[in-house]
């Protein structure tokens, strides 16, 4: 790997742990509010919306500017999501600035992937960004509930400027400096990142036809018969991933009573264990093998249903270790080859921003679900249950549709020899 690919996790690295911290201490503000539970996980939905709804005009953007550039511009929008809270403005509608210079940020960080390594080189660089993503989602949680908890919060807010009054006064304003902070950080790895010297043709700038160029690429990568296995797969991957974010702080209130900034770690724990599986796939599978690990994603599901037969801390640590591995061992080949299918058919900033598209809708209807069945009071045990069975039966349906397609391939082949 070169320089420029290391600055590229770097700067990845705090924005993604940013992000991270951001979501916990939002979820503080919300309980400091008073807020329905149901409110919780609208957090994330909100964060995700702008990739749905932008998802046509953030793939042009990407590929309209040097990767860098877009980057550091969108990590500023962030900054400016984080200054909406201070100037009042509600935590659902501030986190969602955020998410959309997140939106923005994304099809820049994975196309310049395409565009600085070969295809060899993309389940290797996958596995060390999502193994790097993973350590700052560890961090990152770690870090907003060490934020949030009274006796950092003291210390921090003892620093003081000689003669400025900051008005810092309160744990989450003092939470919410530390994040710009991180954020700015990663800005400045931005700038540091290469121009590829990769240059598309003009993009267009007329609405109407970004949406229509848009659906092109969607039908395109959903025609593929490998880009559509490996898109449903992350497509399923994001979705339960987004959700289980939520369940385990639940979970850990209710099965473990374990407060918010206790609770957030074991986010983390879950984080760890997907670093591992990240990086044990990008050491063992090829990107030609990616579709071998679909199994993996069956048994997480059955694994998730565990929990509901915890209620001890040190039992929860493996546990959740081993659903974090699965996961990652699952997800990364996918991703490289869902990369690498798109990049063949398309540019680099579209087809990251189609399958942006496809997994934060998807995330967008299953965080919907599980907030409708907070807001009716169902057992946690039963959302737990719910889940893994739809993250097992949504693989399984996934591997039949790949098996039919293999048939027909295999089919057509014959075909084509018959007639010779």
């Amino acid at each position: 790997m070169n320089r420029g690919f290391y600055t590229i996790m770097a700067a990845q690295f705090f924005s993604s742990l940013a992000d991270n911290a951001l979501l916990i201490v939002a979820i503080y503000l919300l309980a400091q509010m008073n807020a329905p539970g149901w409110m919780t996980p609208m957090l994330k939905l909100f964060f995700v919306l702008s990739y749905v709804l932008l998802a046509a005009f953030v793939g042009a953007f990407a590929d309209s500017w040097p990767k860098g550039k877009v980057m550091f511009i969108t990590n500023l929008i962030k900054v400016v999501g984080c200054g909406l809270v201070f100037a009042g403005i509600h935590p659902l509608l501030a986190y969602s600035v955020v998410g959309f210079g997140a939106a923005a940020y994304s099809p820049a960080k994975y196309g310049i992937l395409t565009e600085l390594l070969p295809p060899e080189k993309l389940v290797l660089a996958n596995g060390w960004i999502e193994g790097l993503t993973v350590a700052s989602i560890i961090l990152g949680t770690v870090l907003g509930g060490l934020l949030i908890n009274a006796r950092v919060a003291a210390v921090l807010l003892q620093f003081d400027f000689p003669m400025i009054d900051t008005g810092i006064d309160t744990v989450w304003e003092s939470a919410l400096c530390v994040i710009v902070a991180a954020y700015l950080l990663a800005a400045v790895f931005n700038l540091r990142i290469p121009d590829t010297g990769v240059r598309y043709r003009k993009q267009a700038t007329n609405p109407i036809k970004l949406v229509v160029e848009f659906a092109g690429s969607f039908m395109t990568l959903w025609k593929d018969k490998l880009g559509q296995i490996s898109l449903a797969i992350t497509t399923l991957f994001w979705g339960a991933g987004a959700t289980l974010q939520f369940i385990v702080l639940k979970w850990a209130e209710k099965s473990l009573n374990l407060p918010l900034d206790k609770a957030a770690f074991l986010q983390g724990v879950v984080a760890i264990g997907i670093a591992v599986g990240s990086v044990a796939a990008a050491r063992f599978v090829k990107l030609r093998k990616s579709l071998s690990v679909m199994p993996l994603g069956v048994a997480m599901g059955f694994v998730v249903m565990l929990m509901t037969m915890v209620h001890s801390v040190w039992i929860a640590y493996p546990l959740l270790i081993l659903i974090g591995g699965l996961a990652g061992f699952f997800v990364v080949p996918m991703n490289a080859l869902l990369q690498h299918r798109g990049h063949i058919l398309l540019s680099a900033g579209h087809s990251i921003a189609v399958q942006n598209f496809n997994e934060n809708l998807s995330v967008l209807t299953m965080l919907v679900l599980y907030s409708l069945m907070i807001s009716l009071n169902l057992d946690i045990s039963t959302v737990i249950i719910l889940f893994g069975l739809f993250v097992s039966g949504a693989t399984y349906l996934v591997m039949l549709r790949h098996s039919a397609n293999q048939r027909e391939k295999d089919s057509l082949s014959l075909i084509g020899q018959s007639k010779h």
